[in-house]
């Protein structure tokens, strides 16, 4: 079985604010984009980032919009014996597989992750061959093979990988429990060029109507003294966690977002520039908080890092609210 020829798209190349994005999102990025189709057009969800008390929404493509754009259909996938045996019927229909799987068996993750840490995360799998015991899969921002023990890890083909990730996940009346797994087959002629554009547009006035009522950068400015008293108390582990889950989440949504409004207005559509710099600006911003606070939280001081919040609360005024007033 040879790899695809695949080279990452250009949201995953060149200059980029945050290396690591949205992990659900730079997955889909690259399967749409194996497939012949523009990623673009998907990205018009990142306008509903809220801030959830603890941490920023997760971006992630709706499935609605997947299905409206690519006439991609996710389905959810009944694993009743084997996930190798049902992975390969979906994979021989020429349909892609998603699996929550364990990171330990990915050799294109980065140390340490790659046989030195257990941690769930969702491959995009479209092609097995079980005699040579290879696959290939889209994970993160490009598509890789693995193969031998890796294989039986992924797919829990013995019992002892089984048992393992069981024991990690849970277990019922002592039996490993599967993984939560999804197929999407095409169900329809995916869009392309104006018509494209133009639902991607519709998609993006729906989002704009679900924002959230107050800046998000704003609620989480009141509630950041007490997630630095946090932080301080609990140390340098659990403050790596928090920007995990904050500060990374929301830059590289409005990462996404810049990229997505420079792309509505390389197809005509009368986005203002000061948009899309708001959004980079947010972006941007958002790392420089990421690496002040670390450096403060080092050295034992409490910064609120003021001049990072005051940035990111005019940047994002400046972006969804009159987003919302030129495009509903």
């Amino acid at each position: 079985m040879r790899a695809r020829r695949h080279r990452a798209h250009e949201l995953h190349r060149g200059e980029r604010i945050w290396r690591d994005g949205a992990g659900p999102v730079d997955l889909w990025i690259e399967l749409l984009h194996g497939n012949g189709l523009d990623p673009h057009a998907g990205l018009a969800f990142t306008v509903t980032q809220d801030f959830e008390d603890d941490q920023f929404t997760l971006a992630r493509l709706p499935q609605e919009d997947i299905e409206k754009l690519y006439g991609l259909q996710v389905q959810e996938l009944s694993v009743f014996d084997s996930l190798e045996e049902r992975a390969m019927v979906q994979t021989r229909r020429g349909n892609i597989v998603l699996v929550e799987v364990d990171a330990f068996f990915l050799p294109d993750t980065r140390a340490p992750s790659y046989r030195s840490e257990h941690a769930k995360t969702t491959i995009g799998i479209d092609v097995i061959d079980p005699d040579a015991k290879r696959l290939g899969y889209f994970h993160h921002t490009g598509y890789h093979l693995l193969d031998d023990d890796d294989y039986d890890g992924v797919l829990r083909t013995s019992p002892a990988h089984a048992a393992e990730q069981g024991g990690a996940a849970g277990t019922v009346h002592g039996q490993a429990l599967f993984p939560h797994v999804e197929f999407a087959k095409r169900v329809r002629d995916p869009l392309a060029g104006t018509a494209l554009a133009e639902v991607s547009a519709d998609l993006l006035c729906a989002h704009l109507l679900r924002r959230p009522m107050h800046n998000p950068i704003e609620r989480w400015r009141a509630a950041f003294p007490e997630h630095v008293d946090t932080m301080l108390s609990r140390g340098e582990a659990y403050a790596r966690l928090c920007a995990c889950n904050v500060m990374h989440p929301l830059g590289a949504n409005f990462e996404l977002l810049a990229h997505y409004l420079q792309w509505m207005r390389e197809h005509g559509f009368d986005i203002p520039v000061s948009t899309h710099l708001g959004a980079r600006r947010i972006a941007s911003e958002a790392m420089v908080m990421q690496c002040r606070l670390a450096r403060a939280l080092s050295h034992s001081k409490r910064d609120l890092c003021d001049a990072s919040f005051d940035a990111m609360q005019e940047a994002y005024d400046r972006v969804v609210a009159p987003l919302a007033a030129i495009v509903c």
